[in-house]
C-alpha cells in the first residue's frame, strides 16, 4: 500500500507498536490522527516526527463509548475521509483466573473488545459510503490460544477477532477491507500497564515482554505484510509460532502440553 497522503488513524498511538506505526507511516509519507487517553503523550509522539504539522491528535478514552460517534466524526472531518483505522489500543493482565475480579474481566473487555467495536462501527457507515477503507486490528497470539495468566486478555482477543471476522464478509462488498494482526511477544511496556487480579498495576517488565521481537522489527514485518491482501497476519516467533501451529494443527495436543508448561514455568 502506498502511504503517500492517506489518512491513518492509530489508536493507543502514545507508546509501544502504536508510537512506532506513527513513526513509520509518518516515514511512509502518511497524514495520521493519533489516539489516546493522554494528549501530553500523544503531543511528545508528534513533535518527533519529521512532519509534526501534517499531523493531528485525538484524545480520548476508549473505555467511553457513549463518545464513539462524536469521537470518529470529529476524525473524519480533519480530512475529510480516513483511508486506514489502526485499532491499537488495549490493556492487557497479569494473574490467575480464579484469583481475578470480575471488574478486571469487564475492564479489558471494555477497552479491548467494546471500545474498539463501537470505534469502528461508528466509523465504518463513512467508510462504507466512500466505497473504500481498511480496517487493521492489532490482536494478539493470544486471541488465537489460551495464555495462562492472561485470562480476561485472552478473552477480549478472541472476541475482537470473531467479531472482526463476521464484519469483514459483511462489508466486504463495499470495498472495505479489515484485517486481524496477531502478535507473540513484542518488546513494549505492555506488562507494565497490565492489570492483576485486584485492579492494581502489574508495573514490571515480565521475561515473555522482554525478551519478545522488537518494536522495530515487528512495525517494520507489519508493514511489508500489510502490502499484500491477508486478511489474518501472524507475527510471531519462538514458543507463541510453535504453540500457534500446534493449536492450528493438533488441538488436543496443545491442549495436552499447556499445562505441563505452565508447571514447568512455575
Amino acid at each position: 500500500m502506498n502511504y503517500k497522503e492517506k489518512v491513518v488513524w492509530v489508536t493507543g498511538a502514545s507508546s509501544g507498536i502504536g508510537k512506532q506505526l506513527c513513526i513509520e507511516l509518518d516515514r511512509l509519507g502518511a497524514r495520521l490522527i493519533m489516539s489516546s487517553r493522554s494528549m501530553e503523550s500523544l503531543e511528545k509522539v508528534r513533535q518527533v516526527l519529521t512532519r509534526p504539522d501534517d499531523h493531528a491528535v485525538l484524545a480520548f478514552d476508549l473505555c467511553d463509548t457513549e463518545i464513539s460517534d462524536q469521537i470518529a466524526a470529529r476524525a473524519w472531518d480533519l480530512n475529510e475521509k480516513i483511508d486506514v483505522l489502526i485499532n491499537n489500543g488495549g490493556i492487557s493482565q497479569r494473574g490467575l483466573a480464579c484469583e481475578t475480579s470480575l471488574e478486571v474481566d469487564k475492564k479489558i473487555m471494555q477497552v479491548d473488545y467494546f471500545g474498539t467495536i463501537a470505534l469502528t462501527k461508528s466509523l465504518m457507515p463513512r467508510l462504507v459510503q466512500r466505497g473504500q477503507g481498511r480496517v487493521v486490528n492489532i490482536s494478539s497470539i493470544a486471541g488465537k490460544l489460551g495464555v495462562s495468566m492472561r485470562s480476561a486478555y485472552c478473552g477480549a482477543k478472541h472476541a475482537l477477532i470473531g467479531f472482526m471476522d463476521c464484519l469483514r464478509a459483511e462489508v466486504a462488498e463495499y470495498g472495505v477491507d479489515i484485517v486481524n494482526v496477531c502478535p507473540g511477544f513484542v518488546r513494549t511496556n505492555l506488562s507494565y500497564n497490565a492489570l492483576k487480579g485486584d485492579m492494581t498495576e502489574y508495573a514490571k517488565l515480565d521475561s515473555e515482554i522482554e525478551n519478545g521481537m522488537p518494536v522495530e522489527r515487528f512495525v517494520s514485518t507489519l508493514l511489508k505484510k500489510l502490502e499484500g491482501n491477508k486478511k489474518e497476519i501472524i507475527i510471531a516467533n519462538g514458543l507463541p509460532k510453535f504453540g500457534y501451529q500446534i493449536r492450528r494443527l493438533f488441538p488436543n495436543v496443545y491442549h495436552w502440553m499447556v499445562p505441563k508448561i505452565y508447571k514447568r514455568k512455575d
